[in-house]
C-alpha cells in the first residue's frame, strides 16, 4: 500500500531539480512549477523570471514515504544545490532561483530546520535557504515538464544536467 506525500522546494533552475529527483527510488511523480510568491492570478515563466511576482521556481514531489523519508529528500536537495547563494535580482541570479523548502505540515518544517541546522554543524557556509509554509503550487507551463528526458541534447542539458546527474548517481552507488 503506497503512502504518497507530497515536497516542494526550490534551488536554482526547476529543470536540473526536476532531473534529479526523476531518479530517486520511491519518488513517484515530480512537477516543475511555481511557488512562495504573493501575486495574484496563476503566474507565467515570464512573470516569475522578471523577479516582481516573488515566486521562485520549484518542484513538488510526490514520494512514497514507505520507501523513502521527507528527511532523506531534503538530504538530496540541500546536496544538489547551492543553499549558500545570495539571490541578487538586478545580476544574473535572481530571486526566483533562490533556495526555499516549502513545508505543508508542521512535522515537515521542524525536518526542514533540523536539516538546516545540521548543514550548519557540517561546517557549511551560512545556509539561506527560505522554510515557509506552502500556501499555493502552481504548476509550469507544459513545456517545463519533464524538461531534461525531453531535451538531452540542448546545451544547457549537457553542460549542466547531464553533470550533475553523474555526480548523483556517483552518490547514490558508491557502496
Amino acid at each position: 500500500m503506497s503512502q504518497n506525500e507530497t515536497a516542494t522546494f526550490g534551488g536554482g533552475c526547476f529543470w536540473c531539480l526536476e532531473a534529479i529527483f526523476r531518479q530517486i527510488e520511491g519518488v513517484t511523480d515530480v512537477v516543475s512549477g511555481y511557488a512562495g510568491g504573493n501575486c495574484p492570478g496563476t503566474p507565467t515563466y515570464r512573470e516569475v523570471c522578471s523577479g516582481k511576482t516573488g515566486h521562485a521556481e520549484v518542484i513538488r514531489v510526490e514520494f512514497d514515504r514507505g520507501i523513502i523519508r521527507y528527511k532523506d529528500l531534503l538530504n538530496i536537495f540541500m546536496n544538489n544545490h547551492n543553499p549558500t547563494l545570495k539571490t541578487n535580482i538586478n545580476g544574473t541570479y535572481g530571486s526566483q532561483y533562490r533556495s526555499i523548502i516549502l513545508y505543508e505540515s508542521k512535522a515537515h518544517q521542524k525536518i526542514a530546520q533540523e536539516i538546516i541546522y545540521l548543514q550548519h554543524e557540517k561546517g557549511t557556509k551560512k545556509i539561506l535557504t527560505e522554510v515557509i509554509e506552502l500556501k499555493q503550487f502552481y504548476q509550469a507551463e507544459e513545456y517545463h515538464q519533464d524538461y531534461f528526458t525531453k531535451n538531452k541534447e540542448a546545451a544547457y542539458c549537457s553542460r549542466i544536467i547531464t553533470p550533475k546527474l553523474e555526480k548523483l548517481n556517483k552518490e547514490l552507488y558508491k557502496k
